[in-house]
């Protein structure tokens, strides 16, 4: 292949690097647009008994200020998901009732931010203060109720909202009860994983405005333009064809802009005053108003032989969804779902709840639940080898399930009719992640002096590749009047790159460098449909789609060419350049492309190709991780981690490579730094990066990646995903490592010094 697996420079790159590319503040057209701020509440859970605006609006430049009373009592979801929407509709625009500390109680629009803020000042608000639920350990069945009103749920996911249960979940293979009895060894450990703030370096910001045919149009940084356009309309009853949504370059969202947490203020006060409006949410907002990933308490019992052959794994798990059921049922389930078919065991059960609290809503976060399940079960594959006395990488290799392998789980996910592994190179990659570290070697411990000990420690993981049979997209390409073409598709760059791997993978069919192919991704008028950028879909899906309209194209250009040319097809040879013909003559691309154009040809082709699975294949990493462990203060430094991945094949080496790159260092901030905390009233304190640490590329160590290739038949030229599988191993491994360098293992995530020492002090 010319294009596809070759190391392409992103298309965007130089714009990105000169700072030339437009994200959504670089593009407000004109100074005229109200500014939005909203009054947030200052309690985790509390009743509005009475608010008054009335010296507020009097301000001097103040628009409008709206409260409860003003708006629509709709209950929604603003979750980013393909319609039915599994989450539960229990959120309003604004209600009687908050939930958690910065939950909106009034939106106020001015001229400006300084009338704005001088105005949110002057509101009064009465509240009845309610006991909040901060422990997510003691919410189901508390005397306190969040969600007093029974949810809308288009599926029965086990909302049972006075119990404060926002779904439940059960897995079954097997009967896990016999294969635990028939276990010469048994264990059971309870893992917690904190939640984690997404930190992209935009923060969120939407502007709103009518355009000259009555339209509402809204300038958003978001992965799911499409969704949010069906959210608008719904919620504030304009018709979807009077909805426009533009969403420019996005500067980082990692599942955070899954959710629309904000784009329905300055879409309210825009239908409301015809006045164009902004709202910039600042850092502390991004950080405590949108979304986190879910805290979740994971308690796994393995069941084995004495020998090292798992005959069951049992999960229960209890996630926090926070104030409101944005994902709460689909992140959960994703825990079993993409780390039950990981092992041949001869039963798996996964099962649990999601409980409602009074804490910052939680949402789509990378990893996306897998993150918190790898980080459980693989810690507990670890323990258990331990327990065996055998290497844990022994251990996987005699239980992993391999290319060709059925196991009935993965149809949970996969597909029902692929209980077959159909590509994983996932023992190559840990064959060769081994050769890498050095385990051999230096597995479990070195002593590097009385106070210094190095551990080394591993994990394995697996995603999904899209959501089998619900996520569907469309590309249409067009043949312009000189050659070249434009390529439309509605899937969300982030910063992954994959309006340069669209590009790539179109340019492969059309035998054209990526030159002549001009991506545009960015308005809901002009691009096909796309569900967004999430689910790992990007490469998978969307490059299918790509397929066939590239496909398409090279047949209707020949068949083109024939009409006006009054030749046969079977005389037309095309090689992307030009169009050979049977008798020796050669017309380039570009005057074809004009005389189809032109009168002589009256045909501007178009094609659309249209693309939804009835699989999610899974890619694959098997992560190591080095650390140096300080013996008296406790103290963990990164030495070395080691990735070796199998996403099929590697469409663009070097794009991968950073995405593997990226997600092993967030994968290490959840490990040892990230942490959310909160005072004893639920009011988040590490609400900024001053508070909140994530780890700086001194804090990463040495990061080393290989891919071992696959070839997944349904996928784009063998592609499978890579944007999420990244980010599920380091806590695992580290947690290992750490382990395995002072004999102390740590359950609960971060793995901080003061964690580590006092372990080592209890241990002593």
């Amino acid at each position: 292949m010319e294009y596809v697996g070759n190391s392409i420079k992103k298309i965007d790159g130089m714009g990105l690097v000169k700072g030339a590319s437009s994200y959504t503040e670089d593009i407000m057209l004109g100074h005229n647009y109200l500014t939005i701020k909203l009054l947030r509440s200052p309690h985790a859970f509390a009743r509005i008994k009475k608010i008054d605006t009335t010296l507020a609006s009097k301000i001097d430049g103040i628009e409008c200020i709206l409260t409860y009373k003003d708006v629509t009592d709709k209950r929604f979801t603003l979750a980013g998901q393909s319609f039915p929407e599994p989450s539960p509709h229990d959120r309003r625009i604004l209600g009687e009732y908050v939930r958690y500390v910065g939950d909106e109680v009034a939106i106020i629009a001015g001229k400006d931010e300084e009338s704005v803020l001088k105005a949110m000042k002057l509101i009064r608000v009465d509240y009845e203060i309610l006991e909040p639920v901060l422990d997510f350990e003691k919410a189901m069945d508390n005397k306190t109720i969040i969600h007093t009103e029974k949810p809308y749920t288009s599926f029965d996911y086990g909302n049972e909202h006075m119990r404060n249960i926002a779904a439940q979940n059960l897995l079954v293979e097997g009967d896990i009860e016999q294969e635990l009895k028939n276990s010469d060894i048994v264990i059971e450990h309870t893992y917690h994983s904190q939640a984690q703030i997404h930190g992209m370096m935009e923060n969120y910001i939407a502007i709103t405005y009518m355009d000259f045919q009555d339209r509402m149009n809204i300038v958003t940084s978001t992965q799911v333009p499409f969704h949010v356009r069906r959210h608008i309309s719904n919620i504030l009853d304009i018709p979807r064809s009077k909805v426009k949504v533009i969403k420019p370059r996005v500067g980082g969202g990692f599942g955070g802009k899954q959710t629309s947490p904000m784009e329905i203020y300055p879409a309210l006060i825009t239908k409301i005053t015809g006045k164009p409006a902004k709202l910039v949410y600042d850092r502390r907002e991004t950080h405590t108003c949108t979304t986190t990933r879910h805290e979740m308490k994971l308690t796994v019992k393995l069941g084995a032989t004495k020998d090292g052959i798992i005959n069951a794994v049992d999960i229960h798990g209890l996630s926090n969804t926070g104030a409101y059921g944005e994902h709460a049922w689909t992140v959960f389930s994703v825990v079993g779902q993409k780390t039950l078919p990981m092992y041949r065991a001869k039963a798996r059960r996964f099962y649990g709840e999601v409980v409602y609290t009074n804490m910052t809503t939680a949402g789509a976060f990378r990893g996306y639940g897998a993150t918190q399940g790898t980080y459980a079960l693989e810690s507990a594959i670890n323990e258990l080898a331990k327990k065996i006395g055998m290497d844990s990488s022994l251990l996987r290799e005699k239980n992993l399930v391999k290319q060709g392998e059925i196991n009935p789980t993965l149809n949970s996910f996969v597909g029902e009719d692929s209980i077959k592994l159909a590509s994983s190179t996932l023992d190559e990659c840990i064959t060769r992640g081994k050769e890498m570290i050095g385990w051999d070697k230096k597995y479990p411990i070195q002593m590097i002096s009385p106070t210094k000990a190095r551990g080394v420690g591993m994990a394995v993981t697996m995603q999904g590749s899209g959501i089998h049979g619900i996520d569907t997209a469309s590309a249409t390409l067009k043949l312009n009047d000189d050659g070249f073409y434009t390529l439309l598709v509605g899937v969300s760059d982030m910063g992954q790159g994959c309006d340069t791997i669209v590009a790539q993978i179109a340019s492969e069919i059309l035998c054209v460098p990526t030159s002549k192919i001009i991506v545009n991704s960015t308005d809901t008028d002009v691009n096909p449909y796309d569900p967004g950028a999430y689910a790992s879909s990007g490469t998978y899906v969307t490059g299918n789609a790509v397929i066939k309209a590239a496909t398409l194209m090279v047949e209707k250009i020949i068949e083109g060419a024939s009409k006006i040319l009054s030749i046969p097809k079977e005389d037309i040879e095309f090689n992307g350049e030009s169009l050979l013909l049977k008798d020796g003559e050669e017309i380039t691309l570009d005057e074809i492309a004009f005389r189809l154009i032109s009168y002589e040809g009256q045909n501007q082709i178009i094609t659309t190709g249209t693309w939804g699975g009835h699989t999610s294949p899974p890619p694959f990493v098997a992560g190591f991780a080095e650390v140096e462990v300080d013996l008296e203060t406790g103290k963990v430094d990164m030495i070395d981690y080691v990735a070796v991945v199998d996403c099929g094949t590697v469409i663009n080496p070097n794009l991968a490579r950073i995405q593997v790159e990226g997600g092993i260092a967030q994968g290490i901030g959840l490990a040892l730094f990230e942490d959310i905390k909160h005072d004893a009233k639920g009011k988040m304190i590490s609400d900024t990066f001053m508070q909140y640490k994530i780890p700086s590329r001194c804090d990463v160590g040495e990061i080393r990646v290989e891919f071992k290739p696959s070839f997944e038949h349904t996928g784009p030229f063998g592609a499978k995903s890579i944007g999420e599988v990244v980010i599920n191993t380091p806590a695992p491994a580290i947690a290992d490592a750490v382990a395995n360098a002072t004999g102390i293992r740590i359950r609960s995530l971060p793995i901080t010094p003061e964690k580590v020492l006092m372990g080592i002090i209890n241990k002593k």
